[in-house]
């Protein structure tokens, strides 16, 4: 006997799991989410940072940011923003100084960012040549 398709029942149970992998909303349940990782440059202007953070629970387009660690090129300095709405460039830093000359910098800011509905929130990391206009960018959405 063959079945020629699945019943009702068993399609969605496929479509519920199918559902729960799909990438964390600002409407999903609070946790803490894979990190994201920013690369900037190369060779000696390589830049490299890293935010992990956590849905804030019940709270729309809302995340708590828990570290945000850098590493700037040799000849750069490097500092992770995220795009605020209020932000004076429609960015502010999450870390208090710039990771310069090769450094390494770490902090726990656990601060609460949050943009209205409809606002996707994004990381940016951002170095430049002190004393030269050329800047590297990434961004990655939260």
């Amino acid at each position: 006997m063959r079945l020629s398709a699945l019943p009702a029942a068993a399609v969605l149970v496929l479509a519920t799991l199918a559902a729960g992998a799909a990438p964390a909303t600002a409407g999903t349940p609070a946790g803490q989410l894979p990190p994201v990782e920013l690369e900037a440059g190369k060779g000696r202007h390589h830049n490299t940072g890293t935010v992990i953070y956590e849905r804030v629970d019940g709270a729309v387009n809302s995340v708590r940011i828990k570290s945000v660690s850098i590493t700037s090129g040799e000849l750069d300095c490097a500092w992770v923003a995220w795009n605020d709405p209020h932000g004076t460039d429609g960015w502010s830093n999450l870390t208090t100084e710039p990771s310069c000359n090769g450094t390494g910098l770490g902090e726990h800011p656990d601060i609460i960012i949050k943009a209205p509905a409809g606002h996707p929130l994004k990381v940016r990391l951002a170095a430049d040549h002190p004393g030269s206009d050329v800047v590297h960018k990434d961004i990655q959405k939260l």
